[in-house]
């Protein structure tokens, strides 16, 4: 399963530079696989407690009912991977998983599920509006380039300075922390009119740097600096696509690894993020090739605009503990991209196909997931 979605979900965050030439797509392979495993081992707890846990009460999900629901989900990555619509692995997954646990005689968690919804439904128009936004505004007359990107630059990595990663030293109770929020912690100033002003310099400091990098690169060349934000973007998303993706991987197995098998966490971490690695830098480049040309004809502007809401969209649904599919996020922000510049160059055939794919896919997961463990459970007399 990790290695489909290394393959399938992790792929799109390089998309968009690829399309624009800014990177090649056996470079971007490579890339993606690196911080897509890195970004699972630091980030990807909290996807995968809720993926193991919160899609079903009641019960608990048994070894062989985790094999039954990987098996459903993997079995669509892999028909995405070869058939060249990328399958939203959230969708897969949580399906999958909602199915082997009414199998198992759940019942059904309908909070989680509503939770889960409205913010699946709110990502098309949310990503899509904001990168029809951004590509606007990067193509407008009244914002010099040179002072645009880097302040999408200096946006970025304002957010960057807040993420949470689970290799940053937290303080006594808390699971993780940001980079801002252990300069907090070292600095130990007092809070100015309710604001952590430590946290707020920090947060400054690396928005500042963002900005001056990019400034320097697009005033010395504009399509350099804009080709070298656009990977840079790239390879912060890819990072946040690990942290998201990998749950979908090793939630199932979070019930096994950590109630039954007492292990750590983070070793089903690292095996997940093996996988995506190992995915990414095999089976990846197709689903590149398919997300990059055939959604619209992308510039680097329209790249860069459907990047930026994957990123923040993507942390949002970590801190949140929401599944995500990176095909829906990045699709929609290429789409909203490609408007912006008159929808020419967006293939409707193609976004209504893929569409179809996305609601077969939840809908067929449950009832899928939910017969193949129900015919093990029978061949082997076992839950």
């Amino acid at each position: 399963m990790a290695w489909a979605l290394g393959a399938n979900s992790n792929s799109p965050p390089f998309a968009p530079a690829i399309g624009a030439n800014a990177i090649s797509t056996m470079q971007a392979a490579f890339v993606v696989g690196v911080l897509a495993a890195l970004g699972a081992v630091t980030q990807g707890g909290a996807i995968s407690e809720t993926v193991g846990a919160d899609l079903i009460n009641t019960v608990g999900i048994t070894p062989l009912a985790a094999t039954a629901g990987l098996l459903t989900a993997a079995m669509f990555m892999a028909f995405g991977v070869y058939s060249g619509y990328p399958v939203p692995a959230a969708f897969a997954t949580t399906g999958a998983m909602v199915g082997v646990g009414l199998s198992l005689g759940g019942d059904p968690a309908t909070a989680t599920y509503q939770r889960l919804g409205l913010f699946w439904v709110l990502v098309p128009p949310v990503s899509g509006g904001m990168a029809y936004g951004t590509a606007k505004l990067l193509r407008g007359e009244n914002v010099p380039e040179t002072v645009g990107v880097p302040l999408l630059a200096g946006v970025v990595a304002g957010i960057v300075a807040n993420i949470q990663l689970g290799v940053i030293p937290a303080p006594p109770g808390a699971a993780q922390n940001s980079l801002a929020g252990y300069v907090s912690m070292v600095a130990g100033l007092p809070a100015v009119g309710g604001l952590d002003l430590a946290r707020v310099l920090a947060t400054a400091a690396l928005a500042l740097l963002g900005f001056v990098a990019i400034r320097r690169r697009t005033q010395a060349s504009v399509d350099r600096g804009i080709r070298t934000f656009l990977v840079v973007l790239g390879g912060i998303v890819a990072f946040s696509s690990g942290g998201s993706q990998v749950g979908l991987a090793t939630g199932p197995l979070q019930n096994l690894f950590v109630e039954q098998l007492r292990l750590d966490v983070l070793l089903l971490l690292s095996l997940g993020a093996v996988g995506i690695l190992a995915g990414a830098w095999m089976g990846a480049p197709r689903l590149l090739q398919a997300t990059s040309r055939e959604y619209a004809q992308l510039g680097v502007r329209r790249s860069i605009a459907a990047l930026v809401p994957g990123f923040i969209i993507a942390q949002a649904a970590i801190a949140l503990s929401i599944p995500i599919s990176f095909n829906n996020i990045i699709i929609s922000g290429v789409i909203g991209g490609g408007l912006a510049a008159g929808s020419a160059g967006v293939s409707r055939r193609k976004i209504g196909v893929t569409v179809t794919f996305w609601v077969l896919t939840l809908v067929t997961s449950v009832a899928i997931g939910y017969g193949v463990h129900t015919a093990f459970s029978t061949v082997l007399g076992v839950q």
